[in-house]
């Protein structure tokens, strides 16, 4: 999405402050802001249209209705666009205000110092950007009938991306990641255009099991080459949580290929509230059969501090908008601070995803004994040739820097 076509919401009770926003707002080419001086007035917009706006950017010191309480009001609406707080803030205010943003179910994205910078205000652009990304794809999904089509034929296939200890520069583990890749053609489909297809059609069981199966046949050979202990890791939707059998087929199909539920770690998306009895007694099930738990794209969706706590965690990964830019995003360093702590103290394995920027792995180095690293500048998804090649080339760079 480019930034003209971005939707934004601005409120404050100062017009010194809509003034600013407004300038820079048309200086980064956003044509679609709306300035609004009251969060009452804000909020009867939004309820006007519900989808009309992609993000609010909101003061929290203003009279009749602070932005805490506006926060909140939107959590009840159910506004699904990101929130960006304009203050100043400390550190544990902005821990409690996105801790806040979740119990309510909302999407904090960030905070802007004043005097407002235009520099930050494109850094939360770029953010905005991450968050409504999957939205604007899963605009284009495949047909029914294509998917279909996918399953049958068993073009469902496996693409790998490692998860590296920068301390020890070893890949602990190997992210599988879900692609359609045509038998006749080589064309390639991501999963953004076909999982929601498949989520809606309740085929999601197929794909993840067709995936498992290719997958766990291939570990053999990625085990051998990476010459140590390393585990695969699968995504898995929430609405698969609610199928009782779950942890037994995914049992029976390590079985057949000669593999252990230890060797595994199962992601959970937390793109969806996680608590329902049946998912949280599947999710335990799982853990007591042996496989690891993961929580994906922590920090989009609905999971507070308090439940990382208590649901049967082994690992917690950082979405990506919370690594986008953090070597100068102070809110993402202190939530990231926060997380680390929390995970030393549970025993929970932290992983960074969707490193792109050497400046963003720089950044992390000073966690490199707590956080994993994952993400596009370590290394793209690659099928299982193109993934060996990299691992092979992987091994000979730190064993020549030894």
């Amino acid at each position: 999405m480019q930034n003209s076509e971005t939707r934004i919401l601005i409120v404050d009770d100062s017009p010194a402050i809509l003034l600013v926003m407004q300038a820079i707002m048309t200086e980064l080419d956003v044509t679609n802001a709306t300035m609004c001086n009251s969060a009452i007035d804000a909020l009867a917009l939004i309820k006007k249209r519900p989808l009309g706006y992609d993000a609010v950017f909101t003061d929290l010191n203003m009279p009749e209705m602070d932005g805490m309480e506006f926060i909140r009001q939107l959590g009840e609406c159910k506004f699904q666009g990101g929130i960006v707080i304009i203050s100043e803030m400390d550190s544990k205010i902005i821990e409690l205000a996105a801790n806040l943003a979740r119990f309510h179910s909302t999407h904090l994205l960030g905070n802007i110092s004043k005097p407002v910078q235009l520099s930050e205000v494109s850094r939360v652009l770029e953010k905005l950007k991450l968050f409504i990304e999957p939205v604007e794809q899963a605009n284009q999904p495949i047909t029914e009938d294509l998917l279909l089509d996918a399953i049958s034929k068993n073009e469902i296939t496996p693409f790998y991306q490692p998860k590296i200890n920068r301390a020890t520069k070893r890949i602990t583990s190997v992210e599988v990641l879900a692609r359609i890749v045509s038998n006749e053609t080589g064309q390639l489909i991501l999963p953004d255009r076909f999982i929601g297809v498949a989520e809606d059609l309740d085929l999601i069981n197929l794909i993840t099991f067709q995936l498992f199966e290719k997958a766990t046949e291939d570990f053999q050979e990625i085990r051998q080459t990476l010459h140590g202990e390393v585990k695969l890791a699968f995504n898995l939707s929430p609405l698969q949580l609610d199928d009782y059998g779950c942890p037994d087929k995914l049992a029976l199909i390590l079985e057949l290929n000669h593999l252990k539920p230890e060797n595994i770690i199962l992601e959970i998306t937390e793109h969806q509230p996680l608590n329902r009895p049946l998912q949280l007694e599947t999710l335990n099930r799982l853990r007591m059969r042996g496989f690891d738990i993961s929580l994906d794209d922590y920090g989009t969706g609905f999971t507070n501090l308090s439940q990382l706590k208590t649901l049967p965690l082994n690992e917690i990964k950082l979405d990506r908008s919370l690594v986008s830019h953090i070597d100068t995003d102070r809110f993402s360093q202190v939530i990231v601070d926060g997380l680390v702590d929390i995970a030393q103290n549970e025993g929970i394995v932290l992983v960074a995803e969707g490193i792109e920027r050497i400046e963003e792995l720089n950044y992390l180095e000073r966690y490199k004994n707590t956080l994993l690293m994952q993400g596009f500048l370590i290394s793209r998804p690659k099928s299982k040739r193109e993934f060996l090649r990299w691992a092979l080339s992987w091994l000979r760079m730190i064993n020549s820097d030894q």
